[in-house]
């Protein structure tokens, strides 16, 4: 039981190191249009991997419906070191509040920040992502999964920057 925990932990904490280090890696999965109701991938097929947890779409809330204002930033060139964020605005365009529970990010290198406060439906909220290249060379594609009350969660929203010396 001790040898299996320690190899979850290894695993884990090797996953961790590498996630950040891949610059030129392309993020799959079904893109969204701003003017259609946001879905991508279902999570509920995605299984956990090396003690990785799948947040839930918030339990025991009416689903909504949303619109992006993009899905897909670009920052353009940016120098090695810098930090950037990016505002998603996210509109309601459902008949039920819009609960986002969680935004998770594909790497440490990308912190969120989000409307933690019920949108009510007509109304918009913010997603922030913070990111830092201070261990970037190149092109780098990274993403965050957005865990809200709507059908298909996650969703899925990128950004790219072209990481200059």
């Amino acid at each position: 039981m001790k040898k299996t925990l320690s190899i979850i932990a290894l695993s884990v904490i090797g996953f961790g190191f590498v996630s950040c280090k891949k610059e030129n890696k392309e993020v799959t999965g079904t893109e969204i249009a701003a003017s259609t109701p946001a879905a991508t991938g279902d999570s509920a097929a995605v299984a956990p991997v090396s003690g990785e947890t799948t947040a839930a779409p918030v339990s025991n809330q009416p689903l909504t419906t949303v619109a992006l204002s993009e899905n897909n930033f670009d920052f353009g060139k940016i120098k090695k070191g810098d930090k950037v964020e990016h505002v998603y605005e996210i509109t309601n365009t459902g008949t039920n509040p819009l609960i986002i529970s969680e935004v998770k990010p594909g790497c440490g290198c990308t912190a969120p920040d989000f409307t933690k406060d019920p949108i009510m439906p007509g109304k918009k909220g913010k997603i922030t992502l913070h990111f830092d290249s201070t261990n970037f060379d190149g092109n780098v594609n990274k993403f965050a999964d957005v865990f809200a009350n709507v059908e298909k969660a996650p969703i899925r929203i990128n950004f790219t920057a072209n990481i200059q010396p």
